[in-house]
């Protein structure tokens, strides 16, 4: 590999805003945050919208779309949409 061209990679702490859940792992994001970790290191710290943690994917509160009620709704809606 080539020298001096590739990020650092390293600890980061990222601190998910929607669920206030914090998590360690290692990634090439730079941040001059900083936060004292559970071990008593200090690590980068970075504000994430939104992680496993609180997507609802993986939380398990999806919402249901109502496709069926959509279809409907649209046939009623162009039902004589085209006709002379």
């Amino acid at each position: 590999m080539k020298a001096d061209i590739h990020p650092q990679y390293g600890p980061v702490v990222f601190h998910d805003l929607a669920s206030g859940e914090k998590f360690l792992t290692r990634s090439t994001v730079s941040t001059d945050r900083t936060i004292e970790w559970e071990d008593g290191n200090t690590y980068p710290l970075v504000d994430v919208e939104i992680s496993a943690a609180s997507h609802p994917f993986y939380t398990g509160k999806q919402r249901i779309m109502d496709t069926a009620g959509r279809v409907e709704r649209f046939n009623q809606r162009f039902k004589g949409f085209g006709k002379k």
